[in-house]
């Protein structure tokens, strides 16, 4: 088109981000199309796509954005919210990102766009992080070993409880949890505990626990009202009866007060929050878990832990429940299969670059200002309830609470309305002497004189009891006392960045993963402090900005998917399914079929399926699969029948975890309603979806969506991942709702709700603007390309490869979905070379591997994403190709059975000065393709011995010497 003949609407190119973020250019997708002897993506979509799934219309979404609109919406959005002094506390605070973290981390993809580190050996970075904030956990918690993040306090909480109940040696089905822990933290729990059939006790722990028998109880340390106790006499009575002692609490605090671990707790948990992690309206934040030893092979979650690597240098690895859910299904400890790796990562930056004598520092100025602020309240005749003290204080205001509360909102001050008579005060770092001032006019009264901050400072008791005073040492390994300058933290930073791939590096081709584009303008809104400096219980009419965005949001996702409501609190895919199973599991009740209590689940599931299905309380029953992959359709009417009274629900992933649009979907579906049950349908292959086919279109009842996958939210290395379900208008009344905040679930009626799932009334509120912001950007075109060419570049790399390796399952016409399954099965009986190897020596091309041996052992999972360009689709099979011929050499006997290239990868960079003493050239370990020299990936460590790494159990960072010699 000429330019004479360009319409206005041509020249502004509104849709001009669709191209930014879909890899392939008009030409490729030409090539890519030939290749596959088609002529459009339409005969693309008719060949894969069976039709009777597909939806006749367009997803009625609003017109596409801009960049620049969308972010002009946003900022829209964000003056909605009131940026005011939150002193509500409840375990959400005001916090100081350093500003090295904050462009250097938050705002690198460098490290937001990396995965989960499975693959070891290209995760050296942030596997250090992570080890850091274990070590953090170690140290302040007083107790021996710590995972590397949950998903908030609350789900901590309930893990905790699950392990107690696995592990205490009491008989006991109950549980106690004190009257002073948050109450979204008791309210978390309570949802659990029905499913897992525990009663939960509440009550005073002093007094409430005598002749009550439990096998474990939560203690909050501080308590939700400021106050401070010692636990040791509450602990050894739950010791005395087999019960084990669960204590929430507070990090900065343990910088003051004794650890709960020298008090003789099991298990402490809690936030990493206020370490440096915006407020963000509930999140995301990093939960910790720290425990006993003799526990460790219980602990939910990751650990990071210490082995070596194939020269015997320390290298690092995730320890003892990597994959588990993949491994032990329905048997696992937790249905956990992410974390919050990226805010775990801050949260240990921020101790690493303050060092113990900077947090303690901050501390001590928080509980300084508490006391300053306990003296000029008492002054003007204010009670305050709590003798001892951290950062809150409890006020007792008969019949003046509520007059209070709004007196300080209009001097731009949110307090915490405890009920008619009592308000909290919680102060952080971010409070000033202003501040103070500022509370100190709210509460005088008329002519009243109005206590000065700097002459209370030397009456300002001390609020920590001197037998909870902390004696014991923290934070002592170098790494955090090396890094206080931002000179040497931005050279560490960038030291570990260099250490592992993410996409800003190569395709990171994880089948079932969805690693596609996390753009920048996505990403923009993050630090505006209109979106993160909000706490979520704010009062609703300060964060309207927020609410047009759940509301927004909530719309698109439904016009995506065909369902009526979705609930937006899940904060991983994990949890929405957990979610979505309780919810069918509420609805069955509401009708009188309690009763029904099985999951039929087919065989090639994912692994959290199973897991959460137990989670929610069902009996997991397995559907077989066919020899293509399909749902056995036969087995299924069979188990369905058969369960008929009790079939509560049947889990099933679509596209099918094979890679492959099974034709029996909507049969599978009604065989399942046929026989009074729920279709909960997985929502990990969504993006092979979008703009075809809608879930409830085809027969899903609920489904969750991972926002961290097909809607663009980033890895993070591991978390955030957040998994919003969507239901049909039946089950509405029954999605999640908040003890604090109501109103969460609009179509809840008296008693119907689960419950709440998620410590934040909308789970990770803060990154909901980058789902928002990719589907404003998108529009309905936008997504359905998006989804033509994920099917696109899949089915490409499936036929490039086929020659070489066997593509194990196809649908209708041969073709795959989004993913494919390379089958390596032949080749490891034929030489022993096995999927591991290709993954290690793929890292010498520059390449993170695809999914190992999921769904099937010893095979290799595709997942390209529409985000790739045919480039790199190219270069990628290129070195898969190349890595084909090795492994004929290996069969041919031309190398080495053992002493060849695959078996001895990854080649480091330690090697290229040593003695060469391999049977193949320098130029094939290291320079394997042409180009390779441009930007060559180096892997710090070699490949790790994990059987080492678990028998040898260490979780705490090793001494600084290790770091040294694994430089040399």
């Amino acid at each position: 088109m000429s330019e004479a003949e360009s319409s206005l609407a041509d020249l502004e190119v509104r849709d001009d981000f669709i191209r930014r973020h879909i890899g392939p250019g008009e030409p490729q997708i030409d090539e890519m199309l030939e290749a596959l002897g088609l002529d459009s993506l339409e005969a693309l979509i008719d060949k894969t796509v069976p039709a009777s799934i597909r939806s006749d219309g367009p997803m009625p979404l609003p017109e596409v954005r801009s960049e620049r609109d969308a972010l002009g919406d946003l900022r829209a959005m964000a003056h909605r919210n009131q940026i005011m002094t939150s002193m509500i506390g409840m375990g959400y605070y005001g916090t100081i990102l350093p500003g090295v973290i904050q462009r250097r981390v938050l705002e690198n993809p460098g490290w937001y766009t990396a995965y989960t580190p499975y693959q070891a050996e290209v995760s050296q970075g942030r596997l250090e992080v992570l080890l850091n904030f274990q070590q953090m956990v170690i140290d302040l918690t007083g107790l021996e070993i710590a995972n590397a993040s949950l998903l908030d306090e609350a789900t901590a909480a309930a893990e905790a409880m699950a392990m107690a109940h696995r592990v205490s040696k009491s008989k006991s089905e109950s549980f106690f949890v004190a009257d002073d822990c948050h109450p979204q933290t008791l309210a978390v729990m309570q949802t659990r505990a029905a499913s897992m059939g525990i009663e939960i006790l509440v009550g005073n722990p002093e007094s409430d626990l005598e002749g009550r028998e439990v096998f474990g109880a939560l203690l909050q340390y501080p308590g939700t009202y400021g106050h401070l106790r010692d636990l040791t006499p509450i602990v050894e009575k739950l010791h005395a009866q087999k019960a084990l002692a669960v204590v929430a609490t507070d990090l900065l605090a343990l910088t003051l007060i004794t650890p709960p671990g020298e008090m003789g707790a099991d298990i402490v948990v809690g936030s990493a929050q206020r370490f440096g992690v915006p407020m963000g309206c509930g999140g995301p934040h990093a939960a910790f878990f720290a425990t006993r030893d003799a526990y460790k092979r219980s602990v939910p979650g990751r650990l990071i832990g210490v082995s070596v690597d194939a020269q015997g240098r320390p290298a690092l690895r995730m320890a003892l429940q990597t994959r588990e859910q993949h491994i032990r299904r329905e048997k696992a400890t937790s249905n956990i299969c992410t974390a919050q790796v990226l805010l775990a990562i801050i949260a240990a930056l921020y101790a690493v670059y303050h060092g113990p004598d900077g947090i303690q520092r901050i501390a001590r100025r928080v509980q300084r200002f508490t006391g300053i602020l306990a003296a000029g309240l008492q002054r003007l005749g204010v009670r305050v309830e709590n003798e001892t003290f951290f950062d809150t204080l409890t006020l007792r205001l008969p019949g003046r609470a509520e007059v209070m509360l709004a007196k300080a909102r209009e001097a731009g001050i949110n307090l915490r309305l405890i009920d008619s008579g009592r308000l909290g005060i919680s102060l952080d770092e971010t409070t000033v002497r202003g501040d103070i001032q500022r509370l100190f006019r709210i509460f005088a009264g008329f002519g009243a004189a109005v206590p000065q901050v700097a002459e209370l400072d030397g009456e300002a008791r001390q609020g920590v009891p001197a037998a909870l005073v902390r004696s014991s040492a923290y934070l002592t390994h170098p790494v955090f006392h090396l890094y206080h300058a931002e000179t040497e933290m931005l050279r560490y930073l960038r030291r570990l960045q260099a250490k592992d791939i993410a996409l800003d590096r190569s395709m990171i081709p994880l089948g079932s993963c969805t690693m596609k584009l996390n753009a920048t303008t996505e990403m923009q809104s993050l630090s505006w402090p209109e979106f993160a400096e909000i706490h979520p219980f704010a009062p609703l009419d300060q964060i309207q900005g927020y609410h047009q965005l759940f509301d927004e949001l909530e719309g698109m996702l439904c016009a995506a998917t065909g369902f009526a409501a979705v609930s937006l609190q899940p904060n991983a895919g994990s949890q929405g399914e957990y979610a979505g199973l309780m919810t069918i599991r509420k609805y069955h009740e509401s009708r009188g079929e309690g009763q029904r209590d099985i999951c039929l689940i087919p065989s090639s599931a994912h692994g959290t399926n199973p897991a959460s299905a137990t989670m929610a309380g069902l009996k997991v029953v397995v559907v077989a699969c066919d020899d293509e992959g399909n749902v056995d359709v036969a087995d299924l009417k069979a188990r369905a029948a058969e369960h008929g009274e009790r079939l509560a629900a049947l889990m099933v992933t679509y596209p099918s975890t094979h890679g492959v649009f099974e034709e029996a979907i909507r049969e599978i579906c009604t065989v399942i309603h046929d026989h009074g049950g729920q279709v909960y349908m997985d929502g990990a292959n969504l993006n092979a979806l979008l703009g075809i086919c809608k879930p409830a279109e085809i027969g899903a009842d609920v489904s969750h969506m991972n926002l961290h996958k097909t809607f663009c939210i980033p890895h993070g290395g591991g978390g955030p991942g957040v998994g919003p379900i969507g239901v049909r208008a039946h089950l509405a009344p029954f999605l999640p709702d908040h003890p604090v905040v109501k109103g969460v679930n609009p179509a809840a009626g008296e008693g119907e709700t689960i419950g709440a799932i998620a410590a934040a009334p909308w789970g990770s509120a803060s990154i909901l603007t980058i789902s928002w912001a990719y589907i404003a950007m998108m529009g309905a075109e936008g997504l359905t390309r998006a989804t033509q060419l994920a099917i696109l570049n899949a089915n490409y790399i499936a036929q490039r490869l086929a020659p070489h390796y066997p593509v194990l399952y196809t649908g209708q016409n041969g073709m795959v979905a989004h993913e494919c399954i390379i089958d390596l099965r032949d080749i490891k009986a034929a030489c022993g070379i096995t999927v591991e190897d290709v993954a290690k020596r793929l890292v010498d091309y520059g390449y993170h591997a695809p999914t190992m041996s999921f769904p099937v052992a010893d095979t290799l999972m595709i997942e390209p994403t529409e985000s790739e360009a045919k480039r790199e689709l190219d270069h990628f099979c290129d070195a898969m190709i190349a890595i084909r011929k090795e492994i004929a050499e290996v069969e041919s006997g031309a190398a080495d059975a053992q002493d060849n290239l695959l078996h001895n990868a990854p080649h480091t960079h330690h090697l290229l000065m040593a003695d060469w003493e391999r049977p193949y050239s320098k130029d094939r370990a290291f320079f394997p393709l042409d180009g390779a020299m441009a930007d060559k990936f180096w892997p710090p460590v070699g490949r790790i011995d994990n059987v080492a790494g678990d028998r040898h159990l260490v979780c705490t960072c090793p001494p600084m010497e290790a770091y040294q010699e694994a430089a040399e």
